[in-house]
């Protein structure tokens, strides 16, 4: 007995197959987050590290991505090490909005930041 729908299904079930064989869409665009983490550890400039994650998000952004979490999180700490504090909450802020599970650590961050200012 001659069945038609079989070329159909495997035809259907190859292609299946090979679009799961795509490579997938990364959740976050990390550009280069991590190696400014790395610098902000070693003592280099801030404004270096700033001026090359504003670069990043620019590309971030045109890509139509989203950061991954802790970039405005630490994109806020370096503007607070230069004094631009209306820069640091904004940030703060942006993460916060991105990642709602972030608002404890970032609310410490905001507290400790001012902490910090007061003993100046």
């Amino acid at each position: 007995m001659y069945r038609p729908l079989r070329p159909a299904a495997l035809a259907l079930t190859g292609t299946i197959l090979l679009a799961g064989c795509t490579a997938p869409k990364t959740l976050y665009q990390w550009e280069s987050y991590q190696p400014q983490v790395y610098e902000y550890f070693k003592g280099e400039p801030k404004q270096a590290q700033i001026e090359a994650l504003e670069r990043d998000m620019q590309k971030i952004t045109a890509a139509g991505a989203t950061p991954p979490p802790g970039y405005h999180a630490h994109l806020g700490l370096l503007y607070a090490g230069i004094g631009k504090d209306d820069q640091m909450a904004q940030e703060f802020q942006t993460e916060k909005t991105l990642f709602p599970e972030s608002a404890a650590y970032v609310d410490f961050l905001m507290k400790n930041v001012k902490r910090g200012e007061e003993k100046k």
